[in-house]
């Protein structure tokens, strides 16, 4: 008996047709390749550039207070280049320049702590002794250093002299 072949035969026309679908399906795949090469290439472009954006945030992003404070500056050189300045004079200076800076704070959210008869935080005050009082006890009776805050963050705390009962 002989064998009988099973093997199909391609048309011509099929053969070709095949051909032409494997090239596009090649094309395809390269037109892909490309697409993803450019991702990766733009993603990693974007990468960059946001690294050196949050570097230039961390070294600029006090540039704008900077230049107010030299406004300051520029007035306390002043005071100190006059010669024949009176007593009033320098005051009257020092108030000045006292109202540019806390024109400048106001700008920045810079708030002062100054918690006078105030129930004593210590989240915004830090005791520096207790004093006896006939009063309340933790309340704050007297500052000794303003605090201040930025935008509700503590910079630094009050420093503060707190009541306490008198020991009986």
């Amino acid at each position: 008996m002989a064998k009988k072949d099973t093997t199909k035969k391609v048309s011509p026309k099929k053969d070709e047709d095949l051909t032409k679908r494997i090239e596009e399906l090649e094309s395809r795949i390269q037109e892909l390749e490309q697409a993803v090469l450019y991702a990766k290439a733009e993603s990693e472009n974007i990468r960059k550039r946001s690294l050196e954006d949050i570097d230039k945030a961390r070294k600029f992003s006090i540039e704008k207070f900077s230049q107010e404070v030299l406004s300051v500056k520029d007035s306390l050189d002043a005071a100190l280049s006059v010669d024949n300045a009176t007593v009033e004079n320098y005051k009257d200076g020092v108030e000045l320049t006292l109202k540019q800076l806390l024109n400048i704070f106001e700008k920045f959210n810079i708030e002062t702590v100054d918690p006078e008869g105030e129930q004593f935080d210590p989240n915004f005050h830090q005791a520096m002794t207790m004093v006896e009082s006939e009063g309340d006890p933790n309340k704050v009776i007297s500052v000794l250093q303003k605090g201040y805050k930025l935008n509700d963050r503590v910079l630094r705390p009050a420093l503060v002299a707190v009541s306490k009962e008198k020991d009986k």
